[in-house]
């Protein structure tokens, strides 16, 4: 898709940027008094938590932002693979393929050994994250994003929608109320901050809370939580821009060090002509900040055009740009909890995104760590609202999202460092091959951290049985479920199996079949079924509230190597009967495609088969062999709730 060809115009890009228009200020509606959840700011982890909520009609779910309204410019710019199969989850990843710049190659340039004033491309290869998922890492305005998560908030049951233009004044939690699961310890104290609020005071009692307010988090502070680490000593210019220009690479995501002037970091957008452009600027005194520096936007076209040359950049406009200088920092806790409690301790406010977690934008990860967060915190709160499972799974979020954070502050302290190093030798000549070298590797070795898809969570009581996994060697416990194609047997349909874990709630059982005939009442798998179906000892019996569906909270699936296999002389519990009609849901059973065969591709092990089981977030939380029945049950006891 192209656009943006007269004039950078924010919206839906399916529309003509000749038609497209700005979004209104949505109109100011009072805040509730009383709700389950309430959600502070309306950045990725925000609206991603919000997106969760949404699709559970007997949570109520607030969402709050100072801004006036959806965000229209600038900010994140990088959507990652997992990213993007998250968005899969919430059936938006269609329009996110379409409209993403696709990143396929990276280029790597340094001064000429002839004429150190110029620059010179040394490196031209493929991005490191090719084939880690079904999706290419893109590129496409984050206020597209949010646009997404924006409209399917709305499109749900309970058609949620934020409320702008309200500051955050203060957030207390009644400590004495914290264990009581239906209490509403939470007070939030608001302000309007539109021109016809005349500042009124609104208050909101909740249930939880999530911070997700950004770097200078109200909330963050409200709970006392500190955020420790250290501040940039480098300020950045960043700016999306529509130029012309001879740089040969343009459309090349492009790591540029030239000798006396720093670097620059170039992204090609969505669109086809939009550019990102980082532009390395100079140091900055400990106790300031990047808004003290009194540079504008032709200041940073200036600096850019010094290092990109003997190239030109004429720049026809200047989309949205700013001036940064983020350190990295994290916080100590991610709860209200005091340090080192225990999971019997229930957390009711959490913090997510910026509000946890600051680096600089270079290496793409803000959005891409921030979405994550809310999405594993997300389910999780709903499962202990809508009691399903124990108040003790809260506690898991900070374990598990707090070494993610750790490990996002290591890599961009190193890659910060490795940008902004000066290729000099220390005879001033120019050396380099040194800094584009290291960053290149930089690059090949975080791919896929980068990319979200390697990301593991710690063995606990929802990642476990780690001996098991020899029997499914490419399904990693703790990292997410790496989709694969298969084909339906009722139909032949294709269908990638990590996009049949949607965001809604339910955990996931994979049945690989092994050697023997699932046909067979004998067999394994057949036993299996029979079990999961009708002994009162199955999950499926125990969690399942009576009279719903049978995969209303664990749902099945199946894949069989064996050919010329019929639906119906499988065991019933995998076509099951559903909904007011009791109709047969025949899209539940697949087997290997034969030239692209998951049981290759995942290392499953062919003769024995195993079970794979996934969280709603689509991470794996263990592996089990086929006959492995009282194991299986003893998984979900550990947290969930019996339904009666």
């Amino acid at each position: 898709m192209q656009f943006h060809l007269n004039g950078f115009k924010p919206g839906n890009y399916q529309v003509p940027d000749s038609a497209r228009k700005a979004y209104p200020i949505p109109p100011i509606e009072d805040l509730p008094t009383e709700v389950d959840v309430l959600v502070v700011g309306t950045g990725p982890a925000g609206l991603t938590m919000a997106r969760q909520m949404s699709e559970f009609s007997d949570v109520k779910t607030c969402i709050v932002d100072m801004a006036e309204g959806p965000l229209l410019f600038g900010r994140a710019d990088g959507i990652s693979c997992r990213t993007i199969e998250i968005m899969e989850a919430f059936n938006s990843a269609e329009m996110v393929e379409k409209e993403t710049y696709k990143l396929m190659q990276n280029t790597f340039w340094e001064p000429d050994t002839a004429n150190p004033n110029n620059i010179k491309r040394k490196y031209k290869i493929a991005d490191a994250r090719l084939g880690m998922s079904e999706f290419k890492h893109g590129i496409v305005n984050q206020a597209r994003l949010h646009e997404l998560l924006l409209n399917g908030m709305a499109n749900t049951m309970t058609n949620l929608r934020p409320h702008y233009s309200r500051e955050l004044l203060d957030l207390e939690i009644d400590e004495t109320l914290t264990q009581d699961l239906d209490a509403h310890p939470i007070t939030a104290t608001f302000k309007r901050v539109d021109d016809a609020g005349d500042g009124k005071i609104e208050t909101v009692k909740a249930r939880f809370a999530v911070g997700a307010d950004g770097g200078r988090s109200r909330v963050r502070k409200s709970l006392g939580i500190a955020l420790e680490g250290d501040s940039a000593d480098k300020a950045w210019g960043v700016m999306d821009i529509l130029l012309n220009t001879d740089f040969p690479d343009i459309r090349v995501k492009s790591f540029i060090q030239s000798k006396d002037h720093g670097a620059v970091m170039t992204i090609p957008r969505e669109g086809g002509y939009l550019i990102r452009f980082y532009v390395e600027l100079d140091l900055i005194d400990k106790d300031k900040r990047a808004t003290d520096i009194k540079l504008t936007e032709t200041d940073i076209i200036a600096k850019a055009q010094k290092i990109f040359h003997p190239y030109t950049l004429d720049v026809k406009e200047v989309a949205w740009w700013s001036i940064y200088s983020v350190g990295q920092r994290l916080a100590d806790r991610f709860d209200n909890r005091a340090a080192e409690s225990g999971d019997d301790i229930i957390p009711r406010a959490f913090v997510a995104g910026d509000a946890c977690h600051t680096h600089s934008p270079k290496g793409g990860w803000g959005l891409n760590t921030s979405l994550p967060d809310t999405f594993n915190l997300g389910w999780k709160m709903a499962a202990v609202l809508q009691g399903k499972s124990k108040p003790a799974l809260l506690a898991t979020y900070a374990t598990e999202r707090h070494k993610v954070a750790n490990q996002l502050i290591n890599a961009d302290k190193e890659l910060s460092r490795i940008v902004a190093t000066r290729p000099t030798a220390g005879d001033g000549s120019a050396k380099a091959e040194v800094d584009t070298a290291k960053i290149e590797a930089f690059m090949k070795r975080q791919s896929g951290f980068v990319s979200g898809t390697s990301i593991e969570y710690f063995p606990s009581y929802i990642c476990t049985a780690q001996e098991n996994q020899d029997l499914a060697a490419g399904y990693k416990i703790g990292q997410r479920f790496h989709s694969a194609e298969a084909n339906r047997i009722a139909d032949g349909g294709i269908q990638h199996l990590g996009h049949l874990v949607k965001a809604d709630g339910r955990w996931r059982i994979f049945v690989f079949g092994g050697a023997q005939d699932p046909t067979q009442t004998s067999s394994n798998a057949y036993q299996l079924a029979e079990f999961l179906a009708k002994d009162p000892a199955s999950p499926v019996q125990k969690y399942t509230p009576k009279g719903a569906d049978i995969d209303a909270v664990i749902d099945t699936y199946a894949v069989f190597q064996q050919h010329d296999l019929s639906m119906h002389d499988l065991h019933g519990y995998l076509w099951p009967a559903k909904g007011k009609y009791g109709l047969h849901d025949y899209e539940k059973v697949f087997q290997p495609q034969e030239d692209n065969n998951i049981y290759d591709l995942r290392g499953i092990d062919r003769h024995s088969g195993c079970i794979v089981i996934v969280r709603p977030d689509q991470h794996i939380a263990s592996i089990l062999p086929i006959t492995a029945h009282a194991e299986l049950s003893k998984f979900f006891d550990v947290f969930m709730i019996e339904q009666t």
